[in-house]
């Protein structure tokens, strides 16, 4: 089936109690044994299983066409899962630009507990090749990356992690199901921010973490989900399902709608740089052009006059709205690197913008008149 076909059935059946077309929210936490102490139903406590979340897991296994999937209470705890199902002295590769709540989980956290962690360029494959060890075990990327929109070439770095014995999770959360298909690529985790493009609606927080295989690791990242209840609730779940049905049209509308945005960024005097991955003067474009069927929501620009130029056409924006998160219907702005904070790395002249399901002419309009 297609994937707009999927997106409406997969893991979704008529109730077979009341005969409902959209399924209940099974709230309780607890399910009745039978008298021989089993459990017909396949539900012990809601901390291991609820039929939501069974639901959903269903769901993106097949549109991510992998073997199996574990849902969290957000993309920072399916990140952290992924992560500490390795061992202390384990070696990581992270991008160099990625999103800063998991660089800080590998900064403050993660290096601190015995993880060795490098962050490279992995748009560089020398680089990339060079940070290889024989420690090595996993491989984190994010493509396009945030907030510079980075491409990485996701064959060719999974070939060369997989030769040296390390798995590849690659964050999905700005490019979902069907934009990139990184399976197709060798990798071996897919991890989103349900939160952001499939929910789709700034309503709901959650994470997923997708496997290729259902093999030994994906078995710690499911004890680990277990174990410390990191999970969405039951009505998060059935908000996320209800967003899924919705996202091939809404991927359409907010990649059609951030290629023009960008365009007309691109040829304005007061931009000195547009990172959209459309744009043909993209250094990834020929890149991101094989390996995604459409170029997202997201974009960056940079502006000339600093950063309190940046600041100043945040705060003119009158159809935007200044606000950290992505991937809703609605259009947002910030400035990247004071919600980063005095660490980041990233320019100072940036703005980082999702752009949403309004109309293209509008989001053009209302930067315009914010640029001057």
């Amino acid at each position: 089936m297609k994937f707009e076909t999927l997106a409406i059935h997969a893991g979704a059946e008529v109730d077979p109690a009341t005969g409902a077309v959209t399924p209940p929210i099974h709230l309780s936490t607890t399910f009745e044994r039978a008298p021989d102490g089993s459990y017909p139903h396949g539900y012990v406590y809601t901390r291991s299983g609820n039929p939501n979340r069974a639901a959903l897991e269903r769901l993106l296994t097949v549109l991510e066409g992998g073997a199996a999937a574990a849902a969290f209470a957000s993309g920072s705890a399916a990140a952290g899962a992924i992560l500490r199902s390795l061992h202390p002295g384990d070696h990581v590769i992270a991008p160099d630009d990625m999103y800063h709540g998991i660089q800080k989980l590998l900064k403050q956290v993660l290096i601190p507990w015995g993880l060795a962690v490098n962050f490279v360029d992995l748009a560089d494959l020398a680089a990339f090749e060079a940070a290889l060890r024989e420690t090595t075990r996993l491989v984190w990327l994010e493509t396009p990356s945030n907030p510079l929109l980075k491409i990485t070439d996701i064959a060719a770095v999974t070939a060369l992690a997989h030769q040296a014995g390390a798995r590849v999770v690659c964050d999905n959360t700005w490019t979902p199901p069907p934009l990139q298909p990184v399976f197709r690529y060798g990798a071996d985790l897919v991890l989103h921010a349900t939160t952001k493009y499939l929910a789709g609606h700034s309503d709901v927080l959650g994470g997923v973490v997708v496997a290729r295989e259902d093999d030994t690791f994906f078995e710690r990242i499911r004890a680990i989900q277990h174990h410390e209840g990191a999970v969405p609730s039951p009505f998060d779940c059935w908000l996320a399902l209800r967003g899924i049905k919705t996202l091939p049209y809404r991927l359409r509308g907010h990649s059609e709608n951030a290629a023009k945005v960008a365009a007309s960024l691109a040829a304005h005097p007061r931009v000195k740089a547009v990172h959209y991955p459309g744009l043909a003067s993209h250094p990834g474009h020929e890149i991101a052009r094989r390996q995604m069927s459409q170029f997202g929501g997201m974009l960056s620009c940079q502006v000339h006059g600093g950063e309190a130029a940046a600041m100043a056409v945040a705060a003119k924006v009158r159809l935007f709205t200044r606000a950290t998160s992505l991937g809703g219907v609605e259009s947002l702005i910030e400035h990247r690197a004071s919600i980063e904070g005095p660490e980041s790395r990233t320019p100072r002249d940036l703005l980082r913008l999702s752009v949403g399901l309004e109309h293209p002419d509008d989001l053009i309009a209302d930067l315009a008149q914010a640029l001057g």
